[in-house]
């Protein structure tokens, strides 16, 4: 930020959006995200998505290109959410959404962040910090989002139709998305480039940001 202007958002339904009654599938999220680039005058962006943001990133840069300058994805796939881990999220979902999500912010912690982190004595406060803004987004805009990421539809074999400068970043514990994921889009989008995060899961710009701001600073200078 010291060098770009950089806009951040939350979802519908997370952080503080507001939590709507649909519109949380991925073109819905994408044309939210189409919106929010044209309206603040920025196109075109670097666009950086995380997870969620990197399906929503992916399709922008297949349906709206005119609108990125470049593309970064982290932590992200271009598939469908692997049918063996469906139930199981199913499963949290459904007690986040009738119980709370503090009830089930024990089990998400070990998807959302790698071992190193979750087993760091040094970063103890900052798993608390984080386990606390996980619980307290609404349960119903975040079990809405969620199905929305159970239910969303693959793009893999759209990839090789993206010609934006690519930069796809992993965290090397990564159990949510892992690295053979980030390979394979590294192998159909051309010119992508792939850089692993050390000591990092699924939220590798929490756990190593550092490491993640220098693979981003190299990137936008190459351009």
């Amino acid at each position: 930020r010291d060098r770009y202007r950089c806009i951040a958002w939350d979802h519908r339904g997370q952080g503080r959006s507001e939590v709507s009654l649909d519109g949380y599938d991925m073109d819905t999220l994408t044309a939210d995200a189409a919106t929010l680039i044209g309206r603040s005058g920025a196109a075109p962006v670097h666009f950086v998505g995380l997870s969620m943001g990197g399906f929503v990133g992916l399709r922008l840069a297949l349906r709206r290109p005119e609108l990125l300058r470049s593309l970064t994805l982290i932590d992200t796939s271009a598939e469908p959410e692997p049918a063996a881990n469906v139930p199981r999220y199913r499963l949290l979902n459904f007690v986040a959404r009738w119980f709370g999500l503090g009830v089930v912010s024990g089990h998400v912690m070990p998807i959302m962040f790698g071992s190193s982190f979750l087993n760091d004595p040094a970063r103890a406060a900052e798993r608390t910090e984080y386990r606390t803004r996980l619980a307290a987004n609404d349960r119903i805009g975040v079990t809405r989002a969620v199905r929305g990421v159970i239910e969303r539809t693959g793009v893999a074999s759209e990839l090789h139709r993206i010609r934006l400068p690519t930069l796809i970043l992993v965290g090397d514990e990564d159990v949510a998305t892992v690295p053979a994921k980030s390979e394979a889009m590294q192998a159909a989008i051309g010119g992508a480039r792939l850089v692993r995060i050390p000591r990092a899961g699924h939220t590798s710009t929490l756990e190593n940001p550092a490491a993640v701001n220098a693979a981003l600073r190299e990137f936008f200078n190459a351009l």
